[in-house]
């Protein structure tokens, strides 16, 4: 392991699962070219490379990527200092569980004292040193064998996340116990929590030590533990492929908070570290014209390589043609222009996109997703 010259200590590997088709953000992320594989920011880098980026101070060289097949080649050409023992490559789509535990039994194969800390390709964070002083929080707490979540401080009443309700404070760290892990709520009871000043958000991050993870998921999901062992067992060796076939279709698909962390938190074994830094989920073109705006009103953000006349609009304009495009009068609108399909809402009905790509399936325009 290299990590002789990272803030995470010798034993510390940075997980970063890069999956999704981000569908709210059709017809820019697609199957082939999903959201991490995009700047949404206007940075200059991808989302993934932003990620990356913003975790080598705690990791070094310490990262493994998970993602699909269909996006090795993206990947290493966003990557190239990637080592590909550090590439996983799922052959379908299994949600978060089989993803992230496939690597954290392979890291503990090869490392057994090995604590992971699992960080999604997608998200935008713009205070790195308060986030990586977090992760280091989060790695003090989990070398005393628990399972840490970093919490959003969050800074409005949101129905767009789940929330992760503060227990009791864990002396001498920053933690909390989990008290309880919370649904996507109606937007006031999220105001109700906010208002208690006894919550965060829940941006699925988490750090742990792998063996304890795996010793849970052994509980939960005895079968998908079975699997990704196996997988873990034969993985660096000439068998990898063969075992793949074998057994990864086999395995359950189910997201990583109702295989491990909930069952976790109920066991006593989860602590919170609060995360005081600025989070961005991107996950509809609501929040990146948000983004962009920086709280700006009567602003239209524009991202990607158009030719733009505005007049008296807002909103944001994303384009991957050269084409002009030209706006008089149209307020929080949302203009997605790409070489093949066209897409124009408002920032109200954003999370309809997710509808429109549903229906796109049914009506057999599966080429354009």
């Amino acid at each position: 392991m290299d990590s002789s010259k990272t803030r995470g200590g010798d034993h510390f590997f940075a997980i970063i699962p890069a999956g999704g088709v981000g569908s709210r953000l059709w017809p820019l992320s697609r199957a082939s070219t999903p959201k991490f594989l995009h700047d949404l920011t206007g940075s200059g880098q991808t989302l993934l490379q932003d990620t990356w980026d913003r975790l080598t101070p705690i990791a070094g060289n310490n990262k493994m990527i998970v993602t699909g097949d269909v996006h090795a080649n993206l990947v290493a050409s966003q990557l190239p200092e990637l080592d590909q023992a550090n590439l996983i490559l799922e052959p379908s789509p299994k949600d978060s569980t089989a993803a992230i535990a496939l690597a954290a039994a392979v890291l503990y194969a090869r490392d057994p004292e090995v604590i992971i800390g699992s960080f999604a390709a997608d998200h935008v964070i713009k205070d790195d040193e308060n986030f990586l002083a977090a992760i280091e929080a989060s790695i003090e707490l989990a070398a005393t064998g628990r399972l840490v979540t970093i919490g959003i401080v969050p800074t409005e009443a949101s129905a767009a996340f789940g929330y992760i309700k503060k227990g009791s404070a864990i002396a001498n760290t920053q933690g909390f116990e989990v008290a309880e892990f919370v649904e996507k709520p109606s937007i006031q009871k999220a105001k109700n929590f906010i208002s208690t000043g006894e919550y965060l958000w829940n941006a699925g991050m988490f750090i742990a030590p792998a063996k304890l993870l795996l010793e849970v998921l052994a509980k939960t999901q005895p079968a998908l533990h079975a699997g990704v062992m196996e997988l873990a067992k034969h993985w660096d060796t000439a068998e990898r492929v063969a075992k793949l076939d074998q057994i990864w279709p086999k395995l359950e698909k189910i997201a990583i908070d109702y295989a491990v962390a909930e069952p976790a938190s109920r066991m006593g074994l989860v602590s919170v570290i609060p995360g005081d830094f600025e989070w961005h989920d991107v996950g509809d073109f609501a929040a990146i014209a948000e983004l962009q705006s920086q709280g700006a009103t009567n602003n239209l953000a524009v991202l990607g390589s158009a030719k733009v006349l505005s007049d008296s609009s807002s909103g944001i304009l994303v384009s991957e043609t050269n084409r002009l495009v030209a706006l008089i009068g149209l307020e929080d609108v949302i203009v997605v222009d790409t070489p093949d399909a066209l897409l124009v809402t408002t920032k109200e009905h954003a999370q309809k996109v997710k509808a429109l790509v549903e229906a796109l399936k049914q009506t057999g325009h599966s080429d354009l997703l």
